[in-house]
């Protein structure tokens, strides 16, 4: 542990040596020894009044911490509850969770999105069922498939006390406003000096304390937009707001294009109460879901296209009940935007040239993405839209 926090410590002191605000500080050495001496206790002081009672935070068990964190990636707190609260009553273990089944996992996942993220926590719980317990130790922590340097760090400081600082979107956004940090924090460069900075304001007496309190300031305090300065605890040592740099920092280098894709989704079902499903394959989003027949194009489709491509994966039958749910549904996800037109298809009997056949009735033990929740909701339970 000495290795790990005497290179921070380096890399700190030698970034911060190339940086602008540090330069501004190094003329007045008392005034930044006060700031990084009271910036932890400042933060504590508004946690206890401020900070967010939260169900995860009410345990120890590093198996819970864990699973809290793969769930809270990509996910906000009002949703992920929810979740967490399912997870942790039906897979209160490790070993609990090891051996239920992918469909089982993937099933009750169903919603979150990020579905890989499902995939990574049952792989960790078995490797920590395998182990016997849950070590107190960092590297078997940040080896597991899924955690990342920020999880490694939340479940060791949470569950185990241990002096590890968390670095996550609100604790970059802290840190940088507060310190003035131009440094774009999607730089390799950005990335170094912000992690040695975390490591450095760390309060190692009160790791858990302490991430829990910079990570809640930085959620509701200093916000990314609108940030409440005025009754900021941090207002008097704040660089940005010194400079007037508040809603400029934390600085991006570059912003990932968004790929617009065209889904038309055809609800295939059968006379006789059946529906035809498809599961995705890999290299794609929601890997490992199950769908309805799907036709990708780069526009969308008209009512005669849409036909001749259906024409693809059922055998020869009338079309004529090919009928048209939805338009232009769009959904969002982090660098993908859909447009997806839903459709719905009533054959004599079952019949296609792949997928499997299923009772529409048994349709809620199936894991779906979200987007085709919706489709879902817009059909009924049984389908009573397609006539």
């Amino acid at each position: 542990m000495y290795d790990y926090f005497s290179k921070r410590r380096n890399d700190l002191r030698f970034l911060l040596k190339k940086s602008t605000p540090f330069n501004l500080f190094h003329g007045k050495k008392h005034y930044f020894c006060a700031m990084i001496s009271a910036f932890a206790t400042q933060l504590e002081s508004w946690y206890e009044t401020f900070g967010r009672d939260l169900p995860w935070r009410r345990t120890r068990d590093p198996y819970l911490i864990m699973l809290s964190e793969f769930i809270l990636q990509q996910t906000q707190i009002c949703q992920g509850t929810d979740y967490y609260l399912r997870f942790a009553e039906r897979f209160p273990t490790a070993e609990s969770l090891a051996e239920a089944s992918e469909e089982e996992v993937m099933l009750l996942w169903q919603g979150l999105g990020y579905y890989s993220r499902a995939r990574h926590l049952h792989a960790a719980a078995k490797l920590v069922s395998e182990a016997g317990f849950f070590p107190q130790d960092y590297g078997f922590a940040r080896a597991l498939p899924g955690v990342g340097d920020y999880t490694a760090a939340a479940i060791m400081s949470f569950a185990f006390g241990e002096p590890y600082a968390v670095l996550d979107g609100n604790v970059q956004r802290v840190l940088a406003r507060h310190f003035g940090i131009g440094e774009p924090v999607d730089t390799g460069q950005g990335k170094k000096l912000l992690r040695a900075l975390a490591d450095e304001m760390l309060d190692r007496q009160h790791p858990a304390l302490y991430n829990q309190a910079i990570m809640d300031f930085g959620a509701l305090q200093c916000k990314p937009t609108s940030p409440d300065c005025v009754t900021c605890p941090l207002a008097d040592t704040c660089q940005a707001l010194r400079e007037h740099t508040v809603d400029k920092l934390p600085v991006k280098a570059k912003r990932t294009a968004v790929r617009d894709r065209y889904f038309t989704y055809i609800y295939t079902r059968s006379a006789d109460g059946q529906t035809l499903l498809c599961r995705r394959g890999s290299c794609d989003i929601w890997q490992g879901l199950f769908e309805f027949p799907l036709i990708e194009s780069e526009k969308p489709l008209d009512m005669a296209e849409v036909k001749r491509e259906v024409r693809k994966f059922v055998f020869d039958a009338d079309l004529e009940s090919l009928s048209l749910i939805a338009r232009d549904v769009r959904h969002q996800l982090t660098h993908q935007r859909l447009h997806t037109d839903f459709y719905c298809l009533t054959l004599p009997h079952a019949a296609s040239k792949n997928g499997q056949w299923i009772k529409e009735s048994d349709l809620d033990r199936y894991a779906f993405p979200r987007l085709l929740e919706k489709l879902l909701s817009l059909l009924g339970a049984e389908g009573n839209l397609c006539g």
